[in-house]
This record gives C-alpha cells, structure tokens and sequence, in this order.
C-alpha cells in the first residue's frame, strides 16, 4: 500500500518518507500510517473492512487462490479527499502513473493553496472543486477534451451535482452523465473513494494484463463478487 501511495504521490501534495504517508490535508499536515487507528489512516489503508469473507470468497478462485494465499491481507487503497480522488481519475485517463502525478503536480503548483506550515516536501493543498471550476479548460495542459472533462467535473461538485459523500448509486449515474467521464474513471472513484467492494474497472489495462499473464478472461471477474474490487491490488500485483 506504502508503495502504491509512493508511486502516485503528487509533488508538494504527499509523500511516503520511513513508512509513514504523509500528506497535506484541510490546510494542515498529517502522517498516516498502516496500523494508525486515526480516522483517516483508516481510510487510507481500508482499516475497517473485515478481511474474513474477502479471502474466504476469492481464496476459492483458480486464478486468485495463489495470490490470496501469499497475501491475505491485501487490500483497495483508499482516499481522505472522494473530490481529489476523482480528479485524480480523471487526470489518469489513458497516461501512465507518472504521467498523471506530473499533470496533478502541475495543477497544485498553479492552483493549489500553499500551507502556512510545509513539512517535508508536503507544501500545499490540492486545488479544491471550486477553484478548478473557475479554470478556463482550454489553458489546461492537458487534451481539451480531458481538461473540459476535468473543469467540468469541478462545476459538478462546487454546485452539488455531484456528491460523492452521500448515495453511492447516486454518485456514480451522476459521474456517469458528466461529458468525458467514462465506466473506468466511474469504476475507480467508487473503488477508491466511493468504497463500493464491488467495484471493478474492468478496462483498466493493468488489470487486462494481469488476466492475460494468469490466462484468464475478464469473465473470470464474475466470480469474485461482491467484492472484485478485493481481486484488483492482487491482480496489479501480478505486474510487480
């Protein structure tokens, strides 16, 4: 989990230092860390979620049944922000890891909030909904259809529109009807932040690889309901 924070970690955002996540958070700093019992390490790191019937469930699997024996414990790695998260999804849209973290970087440098008390390289605040709102889209340096998406997103939540700390059902149809966001981006949002166990973004394409590498087809996902989204940090695994 440690890991995957540290590859995504946004420049001046978050940044995993001697396995502790440390990241800015309404104008502050916090350190969150696997075993915290703070509320918000306990959303990072998926803390509440009763691990017996996920293994008992996809420890059956043919395919998943090594991987779950390896490691058990593996689970989705979560978010203290559901309205940076989605912004996030949305900037990795078809660019890889570093690309997307290099695009979000960006975006904080030039319309983050610097913090009145930095720690470490963590120096500002992600841009909130409402200051993205404001952007011209066509200044985004990024495709003007990903960065209309992106601005679109913004007005989404600044007016309410989209909620995505209330109905999880209704979060997802409202993401779904926003111009430029597709199932993938819907599927990891409800995955990270909307904490739908069955969540599954069935086109990402590490996941494509991962079944192709353990010669299973994506059909293979319906047996691990209701929680496929239990079955995607093993299945990313896969890929080292």
């Amino acid at each position: 989990m440690l890991d995957f924070l540290a590859r995504r970690a946004i420049p001046g955002v978050e940044e995993v230092v001697d396995g502790v996540y440390r990241r800015s958070v309404a104008g502050g700093v916090v350190e969150l860390r696997p075993d915290g019992d703070d509320v918000h390490s306990r959303a990072v790191f998926d803390l509440d979620r009763d691990m017996g019937p996920v293994v008992a469930n996809l420890g059956t699997d043919p395919f998943l049944a090594p991987l779950v024996r390896a490691d058990p414990d593996r689970r989705v790695p979560g978010t203290v922000d559901p309205n940076e998260l989605a912004f996030r999804a949305v900037l990795g849209q078809q660019v890889s890891v570093a690309g997307a973290r290099t695009l979000a970087g960006r975006l904080t440098q030039e319309y983050g909030r610097p913090l009145e008390e930095p720690r470490g390289s963590v120096t500002h605040s992600f841009p909130t909904a409402e200051a993205l709102a404001a952007v011209d889209p066509e200044t985004l340096p990024m495709p003007r259809s990903r960065g209309r998406a992106l601005v679109g997103l913004a007005r989404a939540l600044a007016d309410g529109d989209v909620d995505l700390h209330g109905d999880p059902a209704a979060a997802r149809a409202a993401l779904l009807a926003l111009p430029g966001i597709g199932p993938w981006t819907v599927e990891y949002v409800a995955m990270r932040a909307l904490r739908d166990p069955d969540a599954f973004p069935g086109s990402d394409l590490g996941i494509r690889h991962a079944l192709e590498k353990l010669g299973a087809r994506i059909e293979a996902s319906e047996n691990w309901r209701p929680y496929r989204a239990y079955a995607v940090p093993h299945l990313w695994g896969v890929l080292g």
